[in-house]
């Protein structure tokens, strides 16, 4: 068994691929059957099978039709523990404080 961070991307197509097929099989669908609930090509899906690539909004669709939401939602980055917006509040109140305070200097009187 290869390790999966080492995959390339064409084994990555085949794995998903082959993964695809499988679960088609076991929901006992015919290619043309999974495409029309995908609502995808014919030709799209036979390439996503087959691990030649395809869009990410093709396999979006295959897996949603399959009933494997959970794929996508392994893929779904995860929520920021730091809020961007506090970031940018954050910044924006230290922008409005000064940097540095110079004070004049008197010159002496009758100069």
């Amino acid at each position: 068994m290869i390790n999966e961070s080492l995959k390339t991307t064409s084994e990555w197509e085949q794995h998903l691929g082959s993964g695809v097929r499988g679960l088609r099989f076991s929901q006992r669908l015919t290619q043309a059957e999974l495409a029309a609930r995908a609502n995808v090509s014919l030709s799209s899906l036979k390439r996503l099978e087959a691990g030649l690539g395809s869009s990410f909004s093709t396999v979006i669709r295959v897996a949603r039709a399959l009933g494997r939401e959970a794929w996508l939602a392994e893929l779904a980055p995860s929520s920021p523990s730091i809020s961007p917006m506090a970031i940018l509040r954050e910044a924006q109140r230290t922008e409005d404080q000064p940097r540095r305070v110079r004070h004049r200097r008197e010159l002496p009187s009758g100069s």
